[in-house]
C-alpha cells in the first residue's frame, strides 16, 4: 500500500468510543458516529487516545475491532490502537496479526521507557503483528530521530502522527530533525485543525487527523481540500470555526470535552467515560453544548 497516497485521501478522524451504561462498546452508537463521518467524506477512521484504547480492556479487544470492521463500507480505512504498555502491545498485535487491519497505531508510553526500549518494543509488535505500525510522536524527543530513521527505512512504519504540542508549530527543532532524514509525505498534523495549516504549509505533511472533525466532517473537509489547493485564506477562516471548541478541549481535556461534544451535538450517545477518566460536570457540559451548537450552526 502506499500510504502517503492514503493519508492524503481524507481528514482522517480521529473520533471517541461509545459505550453504554454499563461501559460495553455500543454498536449502534459507534454506527451513527461512524456514518455521520462518512457523510461529510470522511474514510479514515483512527481509533487512539480518544477512544480510550489506553484503558480498553483485554477481554474485549478483538471483540471491538470485529465490531469496527463490521461497521467499515468497502472504501473506508480503520486503524486501531495497541499499547500503550508492552504486554498490551504484543498481545493486542497477535490478535491483529489475523485480522484484516493492514496498520495500527503505537500508543504512547512515557513512563518506565527508553528510547532503545522503545524501538526494541516497536520491532517486536510489528514482527508479531506482520504490518507496520502508525508511529505516534507526542513527547518531544520521545524517539530520536536517528531511531524513527532506522524503523522508517526497515519498513516498520506505516506513517507518523505528530503532535507535539509548541507555542510556536513552526519553531520546533525535533521535527526539523525528523524531516532532515525522513519524507514529509508520510507525516501527519495529529492536533486537529489549528496547527495542521502551518505544518502542511511549511513542513508539507501528507494530511492532518482531527477530532473535532466528528461534530462538522464537512467543514473539515473542506479545509483539507482548500489546503491542498493552496487556498490558505478559506483554510484559515475554516480553521477559525473550529477553534472555540478546540480551546474548550485545552482547558479542560481533549478527550473529555470530545466525548461530551458528540453526545451534545445528539450525533451520537458516546455514553460514560472509561475510567481511568470522569464524566464532566454540568457548567463544563453546558460550555460543550453552547460552544458545539455554533460549531453545526455554521454555513
Amino acid at each position: 500500500m502506499n500510504y502517503s497516497d492514503k493519508i492524503r485521501q481524507s481528514v482522517i478522524a480521529v473520533p471517541p468510543l461509545c459505550r453504554n451504561r454499563s461501559l460495553q462498546v455500543c454498536k449502534t452508537e459507534n454506527k451513527r458516529v461512524i456514518e455521520h463521518l462518512r457523510a461529510g467524506s470522511i474514510r479514515t477512521f483512527l481509533y487512539g487516545g480518544n477512544a480510550v484504547f489506553y484503558h480498553i480492556r483485554p477481554s474485549e479487544y478483538a471483540a471491538t475491532l470485529e465490531m469496527l470492521l463490521d461497521l467499515a463500507s468497502p472504501d473506508d480505512w480503520i486503524i486501531p490502537s495497541i499499547g500503550s504498555s508492552f504486554g498490551m502491545m504484543i498481545d493486542q498485535a497477535e490478535i491483529l496479526a489475523k485480522l484484516p487491519f493492514d496498520t495500527a497505531m503505537v500508543l504512547p508510553q512515557k513512563d518506565i521507557t527508553d528510547p532503545v526500549g522503545i524501538e526494541r518494543g516497536i520491532r517486536l509488535a510489528v514482527d508479531k503483528m506482520g504490518k507496520p505500525v502508525v508511529l505516534y510522536l507526542k513527547i518531544d524527543q520521545w524517539l530520536p530521530a536517528e531511531s524513527v530513521e532506522r524503523l522508517v527505512n526497515d519498513g516498520a512504519v506505516s506513517w507518523i502522527k505528530y503532535a507535539v504540542v509548541k507555542s510556536d508549530p513552526t519553531d520546533d527543532s525535533y521535527l526539523k530533525s525528523l524531516l532532515e532524514r525522513i519524507s514529509p509525505k508520510i507525516f501527519v498534523s495529529g492536533m486537529g485543525e489549528q496547527p495542521a495549516i502551518c505544518h502542511m504549509q511549511e513542513f508539507h505533511m501528507g494530511g492532518f487527523t482531527s477530532g473535532c472533525v466528528c461534530i462538522r466532517p464537512d467543514l473539515s473537509t473542506r479545509m483539507l481540500h482548500a489546503i491542498q489547493a493552496g487556498d490558505w485564506a478559506e483554510a484559515e477562516s475554516i480553521r477559525k470555526s473550529f477553534e472555540p471548541l478546540e480551546d474548550l478541549r485545552n482547558a479542560i481535556s481533549p478527550i473529555r470535552v470530545l466525548h461530551e461534544a458528540v453526545r451534545s451535538s445528539r450525533i451520537a450517545d458516546t455514553g460514560p467515560l472509561l475510567p481511568l477518566l470522569s464524566d464532566l460536570n454540568e457548567p463544563e457540559c453546558k460550555s460543550i453544548e453552547v460552544t458545539t451548537k455554533a460549531l453545526q450552526s455554521l454555513a
